[in-house]
Parts: C-alpha cells; structure tokens; sequence
C-alpha cells in the first residue's frame, strides 16, 4: 500500500506543474522512495561501460517477449529460482531490471544471499533505458518500438516506445 501512495504522490506532483523537468524530478523521487538500495544500483550510461555483463531480466515471462534488453536472459520474479540461471558464475557482473526496478531489486537480493557478489540493479530499469533512446528486443531477437509498460499506472514514466499493457 505505500508503494501506491508513492506512486500517487509522484503522479500528481509530475502532473502539477507539467514540465517535463519535473516529471523526471517526479521519477528520481518515486524511484529513491521505493529502492531499499540493498542491491547496488548502477546507471544506464554505467551498464554499458561494464564488461562482460550478464543481464536477467526479472518481469514476467509475457512482458519480457514484448521486448527486452538484448542479450538478456529471463528470470522471472514470482516464480523466480536460482535454478532457472543461466550458467552465471559467482564473481561475474550481473545486472538485473523490469520496469523500474523495484522487482529487480528483490531478485538481486536473493542472488547475493545465494552467493554471488556483483549483482547491480539498473536504475529506472527498463524504463530508464528506452527513455534514453536505448534498443530494445523482442523474443525472436529483433529490435522493436514496443515496450510492456507493465500497468497504465506506471505506464506514465515510459516516455519513448509504443506502450504495451496485454
């Protein structure tokens, strides 16, 4: 239920005054009150300067086949097991999303409690990264405009893209 206030909160704060400016206040402020920063976060223009990343997409089976992060591989959260890894050794640089990141931010907690040691979580995750004008893919690899913007609550921060809410 906090996460809704959250949400309404940013809503109506981005809504109030319109500029676009704001709104990208709005969702630094959203995302900073719903982070629990457990995991390390790491920006947009961080992950694509690391080498030899390993993404796990943490959103639903159905939201990561509308488009994805290239190469990344699905992992759920729900349903999420340590077994449905890819071959991802302990000390390899993972970094985990979905829409914003807060269910990102659960799987990677589990993944450190399991071991493994440079798990980051994408700040503004998915969103952030189509917002800056990044590519996308779909689930036979070819990139695409449409993004899952997981709810029309949260489809609002979703700037860029051709939403997808099915």
């Amino acid at each position: 239920m906090k996460l809704f206030w959250i949400v309404l909160g940013s809503l109506l704060a981005a809504g109030s005054s319109g500029m676009a400016q704001t709104t990208s206040k709005a969702y630094g402020a959203m995302l900073e009150a719903m982070y629990r920063k457990s995991v390390p976060l790491v920006t947009v223009d961080e992950l694509k300067k690391m080498p030899d990343v390993v993404l796990l997409d943490t959103r639903t089976k159905e939201e990561y086949n509308v488009s994805h992060l290239p190469n990344a591989y699905w992992v759920g959260y729900d349903d999420f097991d340590l077994k449905r890894l890819p071959a991802i050794q302990k000390q390899a640089n993972v970094v985990l999303y979905c829409s914003v990141g807060y269910r990102s931010e659960r799987v990677g907690e589990k993944l450190l409690a399991a071991g493994y040691r440079r798990v980051h979580n994408l700040y503004g995750s998915l969103f952030e990264w189509v917002n800056q004008g990044n590519p996308v893919v779909d689930n036979q690899g070819k990139p695409t405009q449409r993004v899952h913007a997981y709810s029309r609550l949260w489809g609002v921060w979703l700037k860029r893209g051709d939403k997808v809410y099915d």
